[in-house]
């Protein structure tokens, strides 16, 4: 895919500060088919808030903007329910994850730690899908987001002790296998990091083949890694022969597994590939950037 980049400013305005951040935005990959589902649903998105600006509508046509790619607009509309709905930590929760795509770290957290508060001591929620499962069941709360996002800015800065704090928190509120699995995985990695083997072996031990998953099998894929049970040359093979590395999180996980077996220059290598490929939103590919020496 040939990236065409501009350079954009990210502007917050509130009633408490502004800050800048300048970044660079590549044009990012979005397949045909999916990119036709997303303007679709964009436009109805759009309908739906000209009709009755709440909240919801609100938040909705911030995510659909998002998903083609537009982040700065995105961002502007959730600065906006920001002002007009101070209160709703959604805004905050969505904001942040979109920090986290134009490498904006320091926002994204502050974003978090907001919706953090405006959600402590509340009944936690379960967060729509943008593009439901084939179940068609939600697999994610707001809460557990918040926590699993906040976690996810403080390992790409490398304050895994901070990263610590958020996923054991998303752990503990972990309401189904899925979202269990996706924050196991996190905080694995950051246990051998910290020197924790012992959390490590027991966090590892309570992942089992058979979980009911609906849809977080990188995350179960690379727990089995870490737990010896899948071969290391057949994952390799696989990533290597997808498109463009299109399995970003896969990937990661494989070269944090050499990383944490200390063999540093695979890692880099596949951190180094995983950077040359398509995938620049990606949670995969953000945390691989960070990880490049």
């Amino acid at each position: 895919m040939n990236k065409i980049s501009t350079i954009i400013s990210v502007t917050i305005f509130s009633s408490l500060w502004s800050q800048n951040c300048d970044t660079i935005i590549p044009e990012i990959y979005i397949s045909e088919k999916a990119h036709g589902i997303y303007t679709k649903k964009l436009v109805k998105a759009k309908a739906d808030y000209d009709k009755d600006q709440s909240a919801d509508h609100l938040i909705w046509l911030g995510r659909r903007t998002a998903y083609l790619g537009n982040y700065e607009d995105a961002i502007e509309i959730y600065s906006k329910g920001i002002d007009q709905f101070p209160k709703d930590a959604r805004f905050y929760r969505h904001r942040g994850h979109r920090y986290i795509s134009s490498r904006c770290f320091d926002l994204a957290i502050k974003d978090f730690k907001k919706a953090a508060r405006l959600t402590r001591g509340k009944p936690n929620e379960v967060e729509p899908d943008g593009l439901p499962n084939a179940l068609g069941i939600p697999t994610s709360t707001l809460q557990g987001n918040i926590f699993y996002h906040l976690g996810l800015t403080y390992y790409i800065q490398g304050k895994y002790h901070k990263a610590r704090y958020a996923y054991e928190k998303c752990l503990n509120i972990a309401r189904n296998p899925d979202s269990y699995v996706a924050a196991a995985n996190w905080l694995y990695v950051i246990y051998r990091h910290l020197g924790k083997n012992k959390k490590a072996t027991d966090l590892l031990n309570s992942i089992k083949d058979d979980m009911n998953l609906v849809e977080n099998h990188s995350y179960h894929k690379i727990l089995k890694l870490h737990q010896g049970k899948i071969d290391l040359i057949e994952t390799e093979r696989q990533i290597r022969n997808g498109d463009s590395l299109s399995n970003a999180t896969l990937a990661f996980g494989l070269g944090n597994y050499y990383s944490i077996i200390r063999n540093e220059s695979k890692a880099q290598e596949i951190f180094q590939q995983i950077v040359q490929g398509s995938q620049w939103s990606s949670f995969g590919y953000i945390v691989a950037e960070s990880r490049i020496k």
